[in-house]
């Protein structure tokens, strides 16, 4: 039997089992699974609140720690988290074994997906922020959506969700170009059987698993060949690259964009501290956000909720409502008049949008970013050239060392040295600081009430913005 025709052959006596449990989404569909009838277990190195909290809840039990022995003994379908690889123990007596496993975005394609209306966000930027207002749009205008976002948003409460298929008709997911498992090395989103998909911009990332640009491109491509005839396929009309890869899709293709090209264009954009409007489809809208860039991720929300016949006036009042999401230039602070702020941005151009944004919010602060190299990508060298100018809106800089460096050769590695030399040659402030604690000496000494400060990674930074908070 294979892992489609197991998991479409659904009983209350079967039993499943995930590993790394613990990620959002793992636990989310975990907790799905087991609302339809299985017997759910998983195992994961360190379970840790919330998600570890919520999975208590539900009596699902994890074993701490990746061992054979936490695999199930009867007929069982294994789940296997995108950040496990071969030498894993459980991956390893699950291959010895020949135990029947998948993908968590395979499993979602056969077991969640099927027959139902998925909208499939993607592009290099805004995936988080675009998913997340599409959800609460479907959300307000009471459609009882899924979703599986790759984020918190305040709205929400939760980053993922899935509810009964026979009452919840629309999924949102937050389609990631990565790849999906150790054995399955195409994008997560060519599992999600699109019926809409958004696609914000296409830049080069990724580059632990992608070559080049062209090779991206590529997985696009693949992704809109999938979309229905009676789909739609919503690109950034200003975008090159996304225009590019929509050329000789099979389903309706609108952009959506300044330019007059666009089929859906945005009129009247205008952002006054910390809000943001503009005008599309002859409708005026308003977002608690600032930045062009989120401006282009409520336009595209909106379209998208457009097309399934929610009303203009709804889609209006539910972003007039959005609140944002945890980690998006989410303000952690103000302590002695200093602002803290933390946001995900490692790519330059999301650090180079998110500080003209916050520049245009506080247009008399000073604004200290600081920088974290720590994703596959901001930490090679690939953007050690481009990296100084995604700051020019700052006042000064401030970068940590790169993560995990040892894992990487010094030819490969960001030279994080070298970018600072950069920054501070275009006349601002630069350090570079290798500790947490240096960091918080350094900045100490450098900001002043009124100011400021832009914590940029996508991990915990050493848990900066907790350590930066109490020492401010």
């Amino acid at each position: 039997m294979s892992d489609k025709e197991f998991i479409n052959s659904t009983s209350s006596q079967q039993r499943i089992h995930f590993l790394g449990i613990c990620g959002t989404a793992m636990g989310a569909v975990a907790a799905a699974m087991q609302e339809q009838g299985w017997n759910v277990t998983g195992s994961d190195t360190a379970p840790y609140p919330p998600i570890s909290d919520f999975l208590e809840s539900r009596n699902i039990p994890i074993a701490v720690g990746f061992s054979a022995e936490n695999l199930p003994q009867e007929k069982s379908l294994i789940v296997i988290g995108n950040a496990l690889s071969r030498g894993n123990p459980e991956v390893e007596a699950i291959l010895n074994r020949r135990l029947a496993y998948t993908s968590l975005p395979e499993l979602l394609r056969t077991h969640f997906l099927q027959g139902r209306h998925n909208l499939v966000v993607t592009g290099t930027h805004g995936k988080t922020t675009t998913s997340s207002m599409l959800a609460w749009i479907f959300e307000f205008a009471k459609k009882n959506p899924s979703y599986l976002i790759g984020g918190i948003p305040n709205n929400l409460g939760q980053g993922a969700c899935f509810r009964d298929p026979k009452t919840s008709h629309h999924v949102i997911l937050e389609g990631d170009e990565y790849d999906t498992a150790f054995f399955d090395k195409r994008s997560k989103f060519l599992h999600y059987l699109p019926e809409l998909v958004i696609i914000n911009n296409i830049e080069f990332d990724h580059a632990d698993i992608f070559e080049n640009l062209d090779a991206i491109k590529l997985s696009f491509r693949r992704l809109l060949k999938l979309v229905p005839s009676e789909g739609i396929i919503l690109i950034n009309g200003d975008d090159a690259n996304s225009r590019d890869v929509s050329i000789d899709a099979p389903a309706p293709v609108i952009e959506v964009g300044f330019s007059e090209n666009c089929g859906h264009r945005i009129h009247e954009a205008w952002q006054k501290e910390g809000f943001a409007g503009f005008e599309l489809l002859g409708e005026k809208f308003e977002i608690k956000m600032n930045g062009e860039h989120n401006i282009r991720n409520a336009a595209m929300a909106a379209a998208a909720a457009h097309f399934y016949g929610i009303p203009l006036a709804t889609i209006r009042e539910a972003l007039a409502n959005f609140q944002g999401i945890k980690r998006r230039q989410e303000v952690v602070g103000v302590v002695n008049r200093v602002t803290l702020i933390d946001d995900f941005g490692h790519h330059p151009t999301a650090i180079r949008e998110t500080l003209a944004g916050l520049h245009a919010h506080y247009p008399h602060a000073r604004l200290w970013a600081l920088f974290e190299p720590r994703s596959n990508t901001s930490r090679r060298a690939v953007f050690q050239d481009v990296l100084p100018d995604a700051f020019e809106k700052a006042a000064g800089v401030i970068v940590g060392a790169v993560n995990r460096a040892t894992q990487l050769g010094e030819e490969e590695r960001l030279n994080p040295e070298r970018l600072v030399t950069d920054i501070a040659a275009t006349g601002k402030p630069a350090f570079y600081e290798p500790s947490t604690d240096q960091i918080i000496t350094r900045i100490r000494s450098l900001s002043k009430p009124g100011d400021v400060i832009v914590i940029f990674s996508n991990g915990s930074f050493d848990n900066l913005k907790s350590k930066l908070k109490s020492s401010l």
